[in-house]
């Protein structure tokens, strides 16, 4: 049976998880366990929603599993996500951690100015068993959380894209400009330099640049390209303002329950998923794809001066200070040293 989302959501609450273990109907289901699986992001993402794919088409060809899987918002938007993982109406979802840093906090070290390159540059910091990857999952079972694997690592860092009327060459030319921004680390960074931050959904970005609802976005290539903004930006300053991760995050009562050869043959889609996701993004779709794109759009390409990197780290102080004190001290302090090599 095919859910449209109107039945879904009626339905979701009631069901609490049992579309794994009872077919809508409530009989038992017959063949294999059945796990259902959401992501917003539509495939035009192609860099993103590589991983997720390829995820779901390994679990499915599982003799254990049949996958009902809806990308694209189609059952869920994406701040329905989180709360339908917690109350059991879906079995495992993919999501931005950009999005939900301000729910599942301890997340935010995906996003920290100052931070993020160096998780980017060091692949094996975030890797499914690493002890910055073990160290998150131990905060977010507390959250009622377990991230199977963040696709092996963050994503390229999110640069500052601009259009020709008001372009953005240095952190000066923030001031005064109304900045696209989704994460809380990202939009105190460009509110520190001045600027306006407006959160509308990439949907929309491609007319708010058009109009002059927003004349930048703080933004991965993947969303320049997935929504075709190349054909409204001039510029990009690759100052490396923020950044995030995509999870794939079960809720631990869903992991327990499953049996030994469902949870087999997720951990083995996972494991393909942790060692693709993210190399096959940042290594070759970006590299050989998307920037050549960009280039080929003809948007100048920026790269941040001294002096202008200097400034970042300076207000990315007070970004990280303001994240140690939400998360804890010991836990913030601990994190950030993972993340950024000063630990192991």
């Amino acid at each position: 049976m095919t859910q449209t989302r109107r039945n879904f959501l009626k339905i979701g609450a009631a069901l609490m998880g049992g579309s794994a273990l009872l077919s809508v109907t409530g009989t038992p289901a017959l063949a294999n366990t059945k796990l259902t699986g959401v992501s917003y992001l539509p495939p035009s993402y192609k860099a993103l929603s590589y991983g997720s794919a390829g995820f779901v088409e390994r679990l499915n060809a599982s003799d254990a599993v049949t996958v009902d899987y809806y990308d694209s918002a189609k059952l869920l938007k994406a701040d329905e996500q989180l709360p339908a993982l917690r109350a059991g109406t879906i079995d495992f979802m993919f999501h931005t951690t950009s999005y939900i840093t301000r729910s599942v906090p301890i997340l935010g070290i995906t996003g920290l100015p100052g931070v993020i390159e160096a998780l980017y540059e060091n692949p094996d910091r975030l890797k499914k068993g690493s002890p910055l990857f073990n160290l998150i999952n131990e905060q977010l079972a507390k959250e009622d959380l377990y991230m199977v694997s963040m696709m092996g690592n963050v994503l390229q860092p999110e640069y500052i894209w601009s259009n020709a009327k008001s372009p953005i060459r240095s952190l000066a030319d923030i001031k005064g400009k109304k900045v696209r921004v989704v994460s809380f680390e990202g939009t105190k960074i460009i509110e520190n330099f001045g600027g306006a931050s407006v959160r509308i959904p990439s949907s929309e970005l491609y007319l708010g640049l058009q109009r002059g609802t927003v004349d930048a976005a703080v933004a991965n290539i993947s969303t320049i390209i997935g929504r075709s903004l190349q054909e409204q930006l001039h510029q990009v300053y690759k100052l490396p303002v923020t950044g995030f991760g995509i999870g794939l995050f079960v809720t631990p009562k869903r992991w327990n329950a499953m049996d030994a050869d469902t949870k087999a043959a997720f951990e083995s889609a996972a494991e393909w998923f942790d060692a693709n996701g993210a190399k096959q993004a940042n290594d070759v779709i970006y590299k050989d794809e998307y920037w050549p794109t960009v280039e080929q759009a003809g948007i100048e390409i920026i790269e941040p001066s001294p002096e202008d990197i200097t400034a970042l780290d300076k207000a990315a102080q007070g970004v990280r200070a303001t994240w140690i004190d939400e998360v804890g001290k010991d836990l913030g302090e601990r994190a950030i040293a993972l993340a950024t090599g000063q630990a192991n």
